[in-house]
């Protein structure tokens, strides 16, 4: 499975390609699908462009990208979002609102309120993807957690930037993980890691994720031109033994 991430925290500093309204990320997650994404994520923007957890903003991200494609939408609970634990939990409890929900969510089991967020998702419906960081002890976390068995999937999400040194660090990141509670993993990079991970999740059978959010560029470094693009030579590279 390949997830298209259309923008993550990027703003308008990173390019007009990075959609930032509603309109722009349904336009770019119905292209993404079209180029063979599976799954979506996004990050919903305030009109300023700063990630929100907001149903207000939520609500039109949602319906824009559902009006363009049918696969899940998963948004993001990210602390950089609502950095004060019991604010971020307020918010999404009061996505209890939303005339429909999310597919899922990712949470960072790293954060602050991980537990409790993933809590109340799954208490609202939601599938949770619990964002297991490199160089972080989300691993040991979630190792303990009584929800690790109720999650949707298992985000491995390698923090290494280096080409160089990704594969190691994802494959530390994955036996860290050990079973996982028996939950699938979607491993991931990002910038530098972006390709050399993606390309070990092809080898090893995982499911991974490609997109604006997690780089900018193409293998051969050239700067991407939509997610589309991405998700195109992402599952090109995918499928290949490099």
């Amino acid at each position: 499975m390949l997830q298209v991430c259309l923008n993550g925290p990027r703003g308008a500093v990173d390019g007009a390609v990075v959609p930032l309204t509603p309109e722009a990320m349904g336009e770019s997650a119905a292209w993404a699908v079209a180029a063979g994404a599976m799954d979506v994520h996004v990050h919903p923007k305030s009109p300023c462009g700063e990630d929100s957890l907001s149903p207000k903003v939520l609500a039109p991200t949602l319906e824009a990208i559902r009006a363009r494609v049918s696969v899940p939408v998963g948004v993001t609970t990210g602390a950089w979002a609502e950095p004060e634990p019991e604010a971020r939990l307020a918010r999404v409890r009061s996505w209890a609102q939303l005339p429909a929900l999310p597919d899922h969510a990712s949470v960072n089991w790293h954060e602050e309120g991980a537990e409790e967020i993933a809590a109340a998702l799954i208490e609202l419906g939601v599938g949770v993807e619990a964002g297991i960081w490199s160089g972080t002890d989300g691993a040991a976390r979630f190792a303990v957690s009584p929800l690790g068995p109720r999650v949707l999937r298992v985000l491995a999400e390698v923090t290494d930037t280096s080409a160089d040194t990704a594969e190691d660090t994802a494959r530390a990141l994955l036996s860290r993980l050990g079973s996982a509670h028996g939950r699938p993993v979607l491993l991931h990079g990002e910038d530098g890691s972006a390709w050399p991970v993606l390309r070990l999740a092809g080898r090893l059978g995982l499911a991974t994720r490609i997109g604006l959010e997690d780089t900018l560029l193409l293998p051969d470094g050239q700067r991407a031109a939509s997610n589309a693009q991405l998700v195109t030579e992402g599952l090109a590279q995918y499928g290949s033994r490099r």
